[in-house]
């Protein structure tokens, strides 16, 4: 059940979504910024304060209760057997990764060529699934987290990681707003482990950004890519030339 840590953990998330501090949240409530550290700290939210914070993160309350509710744990990593009959139909993976967006399945079909008979026959059997649950008026509850993470060497992955990775790198990142770097460099053990929780800091700030943003109409939002790696790595072209390698020069 969705409580007072949810809702307060869900606010918090809107606030960093938003670039808004609690410095500046004080002012727009006429508040102290020590007032609203308590607030936040103790959960003490009349139902009217929290609607004057919605305003100010342009939400209503049922969309805080929706991210409130995301906030309670779920599950993350798929069985082996439901992320086979994700890879095994295309159009079942497109509809659960819409669903996990918080697509309706109007939008859906007014987006994507699928009939609505189409779109409750692929809900109705990720809900045989038990990926969701599918409600009347075609309302779908998700049985999963928001952020799923597909299993390593799983079906998924087989069937279309190389395809994402060719796809996404096959391009030359020269739009206003994208961005790719590559850097190597020599660190630590010490060094590249703070590098790694920094990474996976990077790709929660991603998700939480998500999860606020999918308050948001589809029409509103934009797919976006974001791909981290880190690992050991040598340019080949300078370990070909290190002594005692062939064709190394001499």
């Amino acid at each position: 059940m969705t409580g007072v840590a949810e809702i307060t953990g869900a606010l918090k998330r809107c606030l960093k979504a938003r670039g808004i501090t609690y410095g500046r949240l004080a002012a727009r409530l006429e508040l102290s910024e020590a007032s609203v550290k308590r607030l936040f700290s103790a959960g003490g939210f009349t139902l009217e304060r929290l609607e004057q914070i919605c305003r100010i993160l342009d939400i209503d309350l049922f969309e805080l209760a929706r991210l409130a509710h995301a906030e309670v744990p779920g599950v993350t990593e798929l069985t082996a057997a439901q992320e086979q009959a994700l890879a095994d139909d295309p159009r079942l993976l497109l509809v659960f990764h819409l669903l996990l967006s918080d697509w309706q399945a109007r939008e859906i079909v007014a987006e994507y060529a699928v009939s609505r008979a189409e779109c409750v026959r692929l809900m109705a059997q990720l809900d045989r699934l038990r990926l969701i649950e599918l409600r009347a008026g075609d309302e779908v509850r998700l049985r999963t987290a928001r952020q799923v993470r597909w299993r390593r060497g799983g079906p998924i992955r087989r069937a279309y990681q190389r395809r994402v990775l060719d796809e996404f790198f096959g391009h030359d990142f020269a739009a206003a707003g994208e961005v790719l770097r590559f850097e190597a460099k020599e660190l630590s053990h010490a060094s590249r482990e703070v590098i790694r929780r920094k990474l996976e800091r990077l790709v929660q700030d991603f998700n939480e950004l998500a999860d606020v943003d999918s308050a948001l109409k589809p029409s509103e939002r934009e797919s976006v890519g974001l791909v981290l790696g880190l690992r050991p790595y040598v340019l080949s072209l300078f370990t070909r030339m290190k002594r005692g390698k062939a064709g190394a020069s001499r």
